[in-house]
This record gives C-alpha cells, structure tokens and sequence, in this order.
C-alpha cells in the first residue's frame, strides 16, 4: 500500500511539472510574436547618441470654411445700401445749404451791380431776360408774393376772402396777378425812357453811406448815361397801375386810385428792404461762412 501511494504521488508530480512547462512554453510563445512585430530600429552609427524625439506639434486646425447664409448676407447689403443712401443724403443736404447761401446772383436778391464793376446800358434782350427773371422764371418771384399772401392772410385783408386754404389761395392769385401787372408796366416803362433797372452796390464804406445809398436806389436811377440820376418813374408808374388792375379781382366796394397808392407805398418799403439786403449781402454771406465770389 505504501508502494502504491509513493507511484500516485509521483505522478501528481510529474503531471504539474509537465503543465507548469506547458505555460512557459506558452508565454514564451506570444513574448516572441509580440516582438516580431514591432518594428526594427534603423541601426545607429557607432559614436552617436540616440536622437531625442522631437516634440509633439499640435494638430493643426483645418480652417473651416464659413458657410454663407442668404439671409445673413440679405441684410449686410441691405445695410451697407442704406449706410450708401444716408451718406448721399447728407452730402446733397449740405450742397444745398452752401448753394442756398450764395444769395449774390441767387434768385433771392435778384441781378445787380457788384460793387467796383462799371455800369454798362442793357440791350433790348438784356432787359427782356431780367424782365422774365424777375417775374415769371424763378423761385424767387413766386417765393416773395406767398410770403406777402401770408401777412395778408394773418391781417385778414381783404376780410371778405376766407381764413382757410382758399382764402390763402386767392390772396396768393391777387398778390400775383398784381406784382406781374406792376412788372410789365415797369419794364415797358423803363424800356422806353432807357433807364436802368438793377441796383448799383455803393462804392462808399461804411454802414449809414451804404444804408443811405440803398434807399435812394429805391427812388432815382440812372438814365440812358448811366451818369445821371432820374426819377423812378418807370418802377413807381408799374406800381401804381398795377394797384388799379388788382381792383378788377379783388372783392368791392374798392377805389381804384386808392389801390394804387397803396401799391406805391408798398413798393418804397419793400424796394429799400431789398436795396438794404442786396447792398450787405455780400457781408452777411462772409458771416455765415458761404463761398466768396471769383
């Protein structure tokens, strides 16, 4: 029996000593495969050191591109078009500012005589082309009589006309009819005695010489000389036939020697008015910064 146990255990032995041999056989196996396939260093030259890795560079961001979005791109045009339009509307806003300045031989002022320039007699066509600036062709002439439509208006004369827009309306009409009557007398007038008809900008200095000059403008002129000082016979007659036209118009009972008066009376205040602005005009317009005249 004891020879038996001795035989088992022998076995026992040899069969864990076969197993454990089996397992290194088997780890020794996938040692070699593993180191089969890693890759063989490039052999070093004898001397030389084993170089560094470099460092790891960071990958590169692939630069995406930016997608277009219509209705993004919709409203930046939109926008730079309305930037475009607003700039345009500032440049032509102050481009009629400058020009609205320059009164010298604007519609405002009307034409005249600068100061230092000779006087020289008008021809038929000159006299024509005033004539037609100065009543029919430019703002100025209807700008002036709806200015004086509305103190008519704000005094109510002639009372029997309404407040509203038609009573404005006809007085507007009256004060028109009567300034184109007035003016085509004066020019038929003056076209006949040769006087002349623009005002002279004084050669004096000085604000009373200057004032006092631009009064009496109002009342002489010169004649077919252009030496000789005359009468505004031309300028007052047109006024006062103008003042008995308007009594055809205008709402009755009316006098028609009393209209025209009137109208002589209004063309003296208003002629020296605008004597008075076109004679410092030129000064106004340095004070407010408008371009000088070349």
């Amino acid at each position: 029996m004891k020879g038996l146990g001795t035989l088992h255990a022998g076995r026992g032995v040899l069969r864990g000593t076969v197993l454990l041999l089996g397992c290194l056989a088997i780890a020794s196996g996938l040692a070699a495969q593993d180191q089969s396939q890693q890759p063989a260093s490039p052999p070093q030259p004898p001397g030389s050191s084993q170089p560094q890795n470099p460092p790891e560079q960071p990958p590169k961001e692939e630069k995406k591109e930016e997608s277009t979005n219509p209705a993004q791109a919709a409203a930046e045009k939109t926008k730079e078009v309305t930037l475009q339009a607003a700039q345009a509307t500032k440049n032509l806003g102050t481009a009629a500012l400058i020009k609205a300045r320059d009164w010298e031989s604007g519609w405002l002022t009307g034409v005249y005589v600068e100061k230092g320039r000779p006087i020289v007699l008008l021809t038929g066509e000159q006299r024509r082309k005033i004539y037609l600036e100065q009543t029919l062709t430019t703002p100025g002439a209807y700008m002036k009589r709806m200015f004086a439509a509305g103190i008519d208006q704000a005094r109510g004369a002639p009372p029997q006309w309404d407040g509203g827009m038609r009573g404005y309306g006809e007085r507007f009409a009256s004060r028109e009819g009567q300034f184109i009557s007035a003016n085509t007398l004066a020019y038929l007038g003056n076209s006949a005695l040769k006087y002349e008809v623009r005002y002279d900008q004084c050669t004096c200095s000085g604000f009373w010489p200057r004032t006092r000059h631009a009064i009496m403008r109002n009342f002489l002129t010169y004649n077919a000389s252009e030496q000789e000082l005359r009468p505004q016979w031309g300028l007052y007659g047109g006024a006062f036939g103008g003042g008995l036209i308007s009594t055809a118009w205008k709402p009755h009972p009316r006098n028609a020697f009393a209209e025209g008066g009137r109208a002589m009376l209004g063309q003296a205040g208003y002629g020296a008015l605008l004597n008075f602005f076109i004679e410092f005009s030129t000064d106004i317009n340095r004070k407010i910064g408008a371009r000088k005249k070349k």
